[in-house]
């Protein structure tokens, strides 16, 4: 009687069954050549599956939204997740890296933030700002860069240059103020301030026109060419209201957007120089003549509405 066979795994080849004789048979015929050695891969073709079909497609889920999770350790990789929102997957042609969100956007304010040491002593120190969408959601922020002397001495008309960074701290704008006059009596050397984007690249100017009542000022491109013009009023002075700056085209026809100084209350307007400015513009200006308009709106507070110590604040080009 011939001994029982091994159980195995399916399709599995049985052992082969001992005869008398000492002489093993194999109980089924062997193929040509032998079985091969059952360490290397089966041969082109050969289904190590249990269907005759081919294998079903591999499907994947989405990931996310948000940066993709980290597999534990021994795991496998999760599927690739999508760009986060408010971050383009490739950067738009000719938009400075940091400025992709401005071509989403038609206006921003702009907060400058309370110095207490400013407040309470009178020492100018560096000012800072808080730069926000209209949901109020901070989109990046800037801040003065100058020393004490400069500040204290030179006040209002002080240079500097500014450092407009991201919610990643990178830096993505930077707004050079060389010192210059602002009264109407030099016309020879008015108020200018350039515009690079990313920092080392100019982009754009914003350069003070001569007017004797008006302030008025050119928007002009990286080779000052004037593109825009920016008008404000007689007397730059919110007495219980908005301060407008109306900005026109090159023509200086009709108006396609503004800057407002805001009025921010009685005792914030007589006991600190913290200012909240909005920017209005259309949605399809260039991102880059987007930044030159926040350059001028520093340039705007700085002019007409920054105090320094005992000194009042300007109100006019002649002042």
């Amino acid at each position: 009687m011939s001994a029982p066979g091994y159980p195995g795994a399916y399709n599995q080849t049985p052992y082969p069954m001992p005869q008398h004789g000492g002489q093993s048979v194999a109980p089924y015929p062997v193929p040509a050549g032998g079985y091969g050695d059952p360490g290397q891969a089966p041969p082109p073709g050969f289904n190590m599956g249990y269907n005759a079909g081919p294998p079903p497609p591999v499907m994947y889920q989405p990931g996310p939204v948000g940066p993709a999770p980290v597999p534990e350790y021994g795991g496998s990789p999760g599927a690739i997740s999508p760009a986060p929102l408010g971050a383009p997957a490739s950067a738009p042609v000719g938009v400075p890296p940091g400025l992709e969100y401005l071509t989403q956007i038609d206006q921003i304010l702009i907060h400058q933030k309370v110095e207490l040491l400013e407040a309470f002593l009178g020492f100018e120190t560096n000012n800072e700002y808080e730069i926000k969408n209209s949901l109020g959601q901070k989109i990046y922020k800037a801040k003065e860069k100058n020393d004490c002397c400069t500040r204290n001495c030179c006040g209002s008309l002080r240079s500097f240059d500014m450092k407009i960074k991201d919610t990643m701290d990178r830096e993505v704008i930077r707004l050079i103020r060389p010192f210059r006059c602002v009264s109407c009596w030099c016309p020879c050397c008015l108020q200018e301030m350039e515009v690079q984007a990313p920092p080392g690249t100019t982009v754009g100017y914003v350069k003070q026109d001569w007017h004797p009542f008006l302030p008025r000022f050119s928007i002009q491109g990286a080779n000052k060419e004037t593109l825009m013009k920016l008008e404000g009023p007689c007397f730059a002075c919110n007495c219980c209201g908005d301060v407008n700056f109306e900005l026109k085209g090159k023509d200086g026809d009709k108006p396609i957007g503004r800057i407002s100084k805001q009025w921010t209350g009685l005792l914030k307007e007589v006991f600190t120089d913290t200012d909240n400015f909005g920017i209005q513009f259309p949605l399809d200006m260039d991102v880059k003549m987007k930044a030159v308009l926040m350059g001028a709106c520093f340039l705007i507070d700085f002019m007409f509405f920054e105090k320094v110590g005992e000194a009042n604040q300007r109100s006019s080009v002649f002042s």
